[in-house]
């Protein structure tokens, strides 16, 4: 079974803690089992790569690093805040930010 969670890739994201606290980007991919996303431009880490095909030189690289899901925000509107879910008149369960109550278009 898939746990819920608040945040879906291509969500806009505030980081709340760690040492990219303040930045926001965009959500890029989700490990549900570690409970762990990657954000653009959050979290740049180093990694050390072999010479290949696609990396005929190999050296140091900056990539995104996962940063924990408790530790996001999902923003509306240039604000963040927390969602919840609630049902639409069509019967379906629709994200919306608690903050302004507007529905969470992804």
């Amino acid at each position: 079974m898939q746990k819920k969670l608040h945040i879906k890739i291509g969500d806009t994201v505030k980081v709340l803690s760690g040492e990219s606290r303040g930045k926001e980007g965009t959500v890029l991919t989700i490990d549900r089992k570690k409970e762990r996303a990657t954000v653009s431009g959050v979290n740049i880490v180093k990694r050390h790569t072999k010479p290949s095909a696609s990396e005929p030189n190999g050296g140091i690289v900056d990539k995104e690093g996962g940063i924990h899901i408790s530790n996001l925000m999902v923003v509306v509107k240039g604000q963040a805040s927390r969602v919840g879910r609630k049902t639409d008149s069509k019967g379906k369960t629709v994200r919306y930010s608690k903050k302004s109550g507007e529905e969470i278009k992804s």
